[in-house]
């Protein structure tokens, strides 16, 4: 069985990519596009050089995992370390938004291609037990139910930016178009 050549991705110009492998393994484009990228133009690689190709569970898992850590660490973990910090209510959801951010940044920096909808999903994902943990904890600082909604979401949204931040932040400042 002779192995095949490696393959060279269209995309960022990675050169040791194993032969029938279906994504480039540096920057996450899709392989079996590699027909098609030959024939666009400049200008339509440049138009769609931000846009996310589709969900990949593996980096869902990760993000679902990067946020679920750093919310239960600093959200639940960090009171208990230091008693005088106290996240309960208003104080737990004006935490959380800044932490999704964070987790939402941080996944967008190190994953493979376009992935800046993952985290968004994650953050929902973790969004609602927190929630539910923080509504139920809450004894001194008591908040109505829409606005733990309404501070979910906009951690939710957070994300969303911190993720697609961090692919910038990843894939560096656009090429100039050719004039």
């Amino acid at each position: 069985m002779a192995a095949g050549k490696p393959v060279v991705c269209p995309s960022c110009g990675f050169a040791k990519n194993p032969p029938g492998s279906a994504r480039c393994a540096s920057c996450g484009a899709k392989m079996e596009d590699l027909g098609r990228a030959a024939k666009r133009t400049r200008e339509e690689e440049l138009a769609t050089r931000y846009q996310q190709e589709g969900v990949s569970v593996q980096w869902l898992l990760i993000a679902f995992l990067v946020q679920g850590v750093l919310t239960a660490a600093l959200v639940f973990g960090l009171p208990m370390v230091l008693p005088m910090l106290d996240f309960e209510g208003q104080n737990g959801m004006l935490v959380c938004i800044p932490v999704w951010f964070l987790g939402g940044l941080l996944v967008g920096m190190i994953s493979p291609g376009r992935t800046f909808i993952e985290p968004a999903v994650a953050s929902l994902l973790v969004a609602i037990p927190t929630t539910f943990l923080l509504i139920q904890s809450q004894t001194v600082r008591t908040m109505p139910l829409f606005l733990y909604l309404i501070f979910a979401a906009i951690g939710i949204l957070l994300t969303l930016i911190g993720a697609y931040i961090g692919e910038r932040i990843q894939l560096g400042p656009p090429p100039k178009t050719a004039e």
